[in-house]
C-alpha cells in the first residue's frame, strides 16, 4: 500500500476493481479492456501479493507474456515501481537488447519473467531458462499476439509450465482466435468486461478534416500551431512516417519516429524523449506503435486513415487517457469518404467534419 500511495495510485479503475479481487483469490480472470485502462496493475498487484507470500527465492514464480518490447519495458518499470522488496526481482526477455544481462538476472533467479514469446521461446529451446515454478502465468494484449503470429510460440511456453496455476488474460477483443486461446488455457474465469471492447473512449473528441494529399502536412502543421499539447501523428508506411517526421523538423518542429526500420535503441530514445516533453510530435506507424503506453498525448492526429476500425480505436486510445480530455483528428482526401463512413458504421460514432478548402483559407 505504501508503494501504491508513492506512486499516487490512490482510486482504483473500474478494471482493477474487477480484476484484482478474484485474482487474490487465486482465480483465473478473463478480461477485455482496452490499453490505458489501468489492466497492468490489475495483474501486477496479485503478483507482487504472490511473491510477497512465496517461499521459494530462487525460481521464476511469475510470467508475463506480451507483444512487443516496447510494452514489455514499460511493464518491468512498472513492477519495479510498486514491489515491496528489493528481493522480488525481474527480467526482462525480449529481443533486440543485449542476451547477456538478461540471461544472469535469470540465473540469479529472478522471481518475474517480463517477456516477448519469440525471444523467451528461444532461451526455452537453448534450455537457458525453467518456467517448472510458475505460479501466475500472464498473458496481456492477447489478440495483438495472435495478429502478430504469436499462438504457435505460446502454446510451445505453456507446455513447459505447471499445468496447476493460475492465468489472467487481457484482451481488447473477445473473437476468434482469443476465444480459443481463452477456452485453453484458463479454468472456470472470473470474467470482466470494461466498457465496450471496440468503441472510442467518450472523452476523446473525434474530428475528421476532407482534405487533398497534397494539403495534408501543411494541415498538420497548421493544427501544431492552433493547439497547445503533444501530437502522436499515424502514417501508414516507414518511408510515410521518416517524410512527415523530415517535414515538420525543416519547418522548425520538434518530431520524431518510430517505425519498424529503426533500430530498437533509436525507437527506445525516440518513445522517450517524446513522453519526457523534449519531443512534441510523435510520427508512428501501426505495428510500431502497438503497446506504446504515453501518458498525456493531447492529440492523435490519423494522418493517413486506418485500414480497420480496431486500428482506429488503437490509435485514438492513445489520448484521453485515464479520464483526461483527448482530440483526434482523422485527414481524409475525397476518394476515401467510404473508408471513413464505414469506421462510423462499425464504431456507431458521428466524427466532427471540418472540409480544408483552399491553401490561404485553411480550415473551414
Amino acid at each position: 500500500m505504501a508503494r501504491l500511495d508513492a506512486n499516487k495510485f490512490e482510486i482504483p479503475t473500474p478494471v482493477q476493481i474487477g480484476c484484482i479481487p478474484p485474482a487474490l483469490e487465486g482465480r483465473d480472470v478473463l478480461a477485455t479492456a482496452q490499453t490505458g485502462t489501468g489492466k497492468t496493475l490489475g495483474y501486477l498487484i496479485p503478483i507482487v501479493e504472490m511473491l510477497q507470500k512465496a517461499k521459494d527465492m530462487n525460481a521464476a514464480s511469475a510470467l508475463i507474456l506480451l507483444p512487443t518490447r516496447e510494452l514489455a519495458m514499460q511493464v518491468e518499470q512498472a513492477f519495479l515501481s510498486i514491489r515491496s522488496s528489493s528481493q522480488q526481482t525481474v527480467a526482462l526477455v525480449v529481443g533486440g537488447l543485449a542476451e547477456r544481462a538478461q540471461l544472469e538476472k535469470i540465473r540469479r533467479g529472478a522471481r518475474l519473467i517480463v517477456a516477448t514469446p519469440g525471444r523467451l521461446e528461444d532461451y526455452i529451446k537453448r534450455r537457458l531458462v525453467r518456467l517448472d515454478q510458475v505460479k501466475i502465468l500472464v498473458l496481456d494484449e492477447v489478440d495483438r499476439m495472435l495478429d502478430m503470429g504469436f499462438q504457435p510460440a505460446i502454446a510451445r511456453i505453456a507446455t513447459t509450465l505447471p499445468p496447476v496455476r493460475q492465468t489472467l488474460c487481457y484482451s481488447a477483443t473477445l473473437e476468434g482466435a482469443v476465444k480459443e486461446v481463452a477456452h485453453k488455457y484458463l479454468n472456470n474465469p472470473a470474467r470482466v468486461e470494461i466498457g465496450s471492447v471496440l468503441k472510442p473512449a467518450e472523452n476523446v473528441e473525434l474530428r475528421t478534416f476532407e482534405v487533398e494529399a497534397d494539403k495534408k502536412q501543411e494541415l498538420l502543421e497548421h493544427l501544431l500551431g492552433a493547439e497547445t499539447g503533444s501530437f502522436l501523428v499515424f502514417v501508414r508506411t516507414k518511408h510515410g512516417a521518416d517524410r512527415v517526421a523530415r517535414r515538420l523538423v525543416r519547418s522548425g518542429h520538434s518530431a520524431t519516429q518510430i517505425h519498424g526500420d529503426r533500430s530498437q535503441a533509436q525507437r527506445n530514445a525516440a518513445l522517450a524523449s517524446f513522453s519526457q516533453g523534449r519531443h512534441r510530435i510523435l510520427v508512428a506507424t501501426d505495428v510500431a506503435a502497438r503497446g506504446i503506453d504515453v501518458a498525456n498525448v493531447a492529440h492523435v492526429i490519423n494522418f493517413d486513415i486506418p485500414k480497420v476500425a480496431e486500428d482506429f480505436v488503437h490509435r485514438v486510445g492513445r489520448t484521453g487517457r485515464a479520464s483526461a480530455h483527448g482530440v483526434a483528428s482523422t485527414f481524409a482526401g475525397p476518394s476515401e469518404r467510404n473508408d471513413l463512413r464505414k469506421i462510423e458504421r462499425t464504431l456507431h460514432i458521428q466524427m466532427k467534419r471540418y472540409r480544408v478548402r483552399a491553401a490561404d483559407e485553411k480550415v473551414a
